[in-house]
């Protein structure tokens, strides 16, 4: 049956249910609490000061009540949580009552599944061994720690609150706690940031060893302190080829030393991919909680209160059992997406690990020929070897010829293999690449939309 949507049209039947509705099967938690607040960071964060954490800070102990409050009302869609995550914010600033009570609840309205991989985030200086210990006891088998650099004034010129020394005894405190899945956070192209000193900070890390590394790229974000003095592509900031070059430099230093490039920004030992943002990457639906959490349930994505006191107002508001309908005028309502919009979030997100997307499925969930046009507005990247289709089963062989392949009138695509960005140049060019895509999408919707017209009148 042919179905159109406002978008695109999809030539398959779909049934009663949309794409990607699912059960969901991973939660998210905010925990919006710093010492201070980093001057590239835009997440909703309230700031306590170098002093406090859970177990002196009023704040955070109303906090953590209302939290609990939000799980008790959110219902459960019938699956135990198979990933939990706990980011900020800085989550290391709860205690041990803290977080083992918010984990109890979680598991007594929705279950954690006993192999659940449960992850928090952690900032150097701000966590004990005897805290840490006391999180492993209550579940927590996964820590990322928030490095962002190995030189000292770099990370004073970030606003961090920690030093490099609290770096590496807090990487000593992680194993002294028996955490073998760790991973640490590293961000290039920072103000004054040299192509020599990116390097020293990757030898400096994979020197630790952690099983899991993020290399992000800073972004400007207007409404932070990094967006008030500086503008992106201007100095201090490194060039635009100089920031080209440190992502490079990255991939090759980190998989000459044993690591997988699974995601353009994330590298893993074998078997040490993060579970849980492989949700996110893979458009499936997860639950959001907390100040300014996003969720992904029922093919409605939203965000909660981005305020503590709006949050909390909002939380107190809903019924039991109904947090998905009865949010305020303080939240954005959407319907479900459209299949329009999980197929460019699909892209969006798929694109972004190293094997790409199946062609199969994505012709299963879309039509072959939304599959053919994809690959048509795809052929000068293809040509410049940023996009490519790969045999895949299972693992990504080395060696595989790309196949840039022009369809010729009447020709079908063959679906066996994946479409992937190349590494590093198509990941490096992620955003032209999707832009280009995406702006050809709209072109075959206002060609539709123009058929459609001339066939009503």
């Amino acid at each position: 049956m042919k179905i159109t949507t406002d978008y695109l049209t999809f030539e398959r039947d779909k049934g009663a249910q949309r794409a990607n509705y699912g059960i969901p099967s991973s939660a998210y938690l905010h925990i919006p609490f710093c010492r201070r607040r980093c001057y590239y960071c835009d997440f909703p964060v309230f700031v306590v000061g170098d002093r406090k954490n859970g177990d002196n800070s009023g704040t955070i102990v109303q906090y953590v009540e209302v939290l609990g409050q939000e799980i008790q009302k959110t219902p459960n869609k019938g699956s135990a949580l198979n990933t939990v995550f706990f980011g900020g914010g800085t989550p290391s600033l709860l205690s041990v009552k803290q977080l083992t009570t918010i984990l109890e609840t979680l598991d007594s309205q929705f279950g954690i599944a006993a192999e659940a991989e449960i992850s928090i985030e952690i900032d150097p200086g701000t966590f004990t061994l005897e805290q840490l210990r006391g999180y492993v006891a209550a579940g927590v088998n996964r820590v990322s720690l928030g490095s962002q650099a190995f030189q000292d004034e770099l990370l004073q010129a970030c606003g961090r609150s920690h030093s490099v020394a609290d770096i590496f005894a807090s990487v000593e405190i992680i194993r002294a706690a028996g955490i073998v899945n760790f991973s640490l956070d590293l961000i290039s192209g920072l103000p004054h940031q040299t192509a020599s000193e990116w390097e020293a900070s990757l030898r400096s890390a994979v020197a630790i060893s952690p099983t899991h590394l993020s290399s992000y790229d800073l972004i400007i974000e207007p409404v932070t302190a990094f967006g008030r003095y500086f503008q992106a592509g201007e100095q201090p900031l490194p060039a635009d080829e100089t920031a080209a070059q440190m992502y490079r430099l990255a991939r090759e230093i980190l998989t000459d030393s044993g690591y997988e490039h699974y995601e353009i920004s994330n590298y893993a030992r074998p078997g040490y991919q993060c579970r849980h943002n492989r949700v996110y990457w893979e458009n499936r639906p997860y639950y959001g909680l907390g100040m300014g959490a996003a969720s992904y349930v029922d093919g409605v994505r939203w965000t909660r209160p981005r305020k503590t006191q709006e949050y909390y107002e909002w939380v107190r508001s809903i019924s039991p059992m109904d947090s998905q309908d009865d949010a305020d005028s303080t939240i954005k309502q959407n319907l479900p997406l459209s299949e329009n919009e999980v197929l460019l979030e699909t892209l969006m997100l798929g694109l972004r690990l190293a094997e790409g997307l199946s062609l199969s499925e994505l012709a299963d969930k879309f039509g072959q020929k939304t599959v053919e046009k994809i690959w048509q507005s795809l052929q000068p990247y293809s040509r410049q070897g940023w996009v490519e289709i790969v045999a895949f089963d299972g693992a990504i062989p080395d060696g595989i010829a790309s196949l840039h392949t022009t369809l010729n009138q009447g020709e079908l695509l063959p679906l066996s293999g994946n479409l992937r960005l190349s590494d590093p140049e198509g990941f490096l060019f992620s955003n032209t690449i999707l832009a280009t895509l995406f702006n050809k999408l709209e072109e075959n919707i206002t060609l539709l939309r123009s058929g459609a017209q001339g066939q009503s009148a």
